[in-house]
């Protein structure tokens, strides 16, 4: 299946060890001084990995890998004498938010945390329809919130500027199933065009129920910015 999975720069790679011991899977161990994924099934996507990284040789690849297996992880897991951490309620729940301020609009153009970052720029509806949102989407993103229907500001223009001055990694557009958001992914599109950098772009769309919608073809993203399923 086509899915997001980490991948590491042996080139970069330090051997410090601080993102295998931010794996909660067990995904990343340490062999010959680098570090490496042990396997695909055992990597869930989610990055916990990449903000652990001091050298930025962790990033995010979108391929053909097989599917999260929680149960082998916990195989995994129980053999070096560790479990998954459990899922726990609200009160269990960590924000992932790294940098501030996160409107688009009040975002500086040339900040520091933007060098070598995976952007996250969400519809301001996003978070509060999907159940979950700062572990799925934020962990180890930079921020960026907007809803070009209310803010009479040009999001194509501001984001064009942070994706041609600074060393942006990819972007991931986070939308509500609702005609307005079409101006987001519309802008950031624009944006990556302005900024004349090939950025990686996913486009994930949620449903007015907090779903995760997948029937959006790839085609219809064009060919910069593609579904992450």
């Amino acid at each position: 299946m086509l899915r997001r999975i980490i991948h590491i720069d042996e080139d970069k790679c330090t051997g410090c060890g601080l993102c295998a011991g931010a794996c909660h899977e067990g995904a990343i161990v340490m062999q010959d001084g680098k570090a490496r994924l042990v396997r695909d099934d055992y990597c869930d996507g989610l990055g916990d990995c990449l903000p652990a990284c001091p050298a930025g040789a962790i990033s995010f690849d979108f391929r053909e890998a097989a599917a999260y297996d929680e149960e082998a992880v916990k195989a995994h897991l129980e053999k070096s004498g560790r479990t998954l951490p459990a899922a726990g309620g609200a009160g269990d729940e960590k924000s992932e938010l790294r940098f501030w301020p996160v409107q688009i609009k009040l975002a500086p153009v040339n900040a520091p945390y933007f060098q070598n970052a995976d952007l996250l720029i969400a519809a301001d509806c996003t978070a509060y329809a999907f159940a979950g949102f700062h572990r799925r989407f934020m962990r180890g993103r930079v921020t960026l919130i907007g809803c070009p229907k209310l803010d009479a500001v040009n999001y194509a223009e501001k984001l064009g500027e942070i994706l041609r001055g600074n060393a942006v990694r990819s972007v991931t557009v986070v939308r509500m199933d609702v005609p307005c958001c079409g101006g987001m992914e519309h802008a950031v599109r624009e944006a990556v065009v302005r900024s004349g950098r090939n950025v990686p772009c996913d486009v994930v769309t949620i449903g007015r129920n907090g779903e995760i919608l997948a029937e959006a073809p790839a085609a219809a993203a064009g060919p910069m910015l593609r579904p992450l399923m």
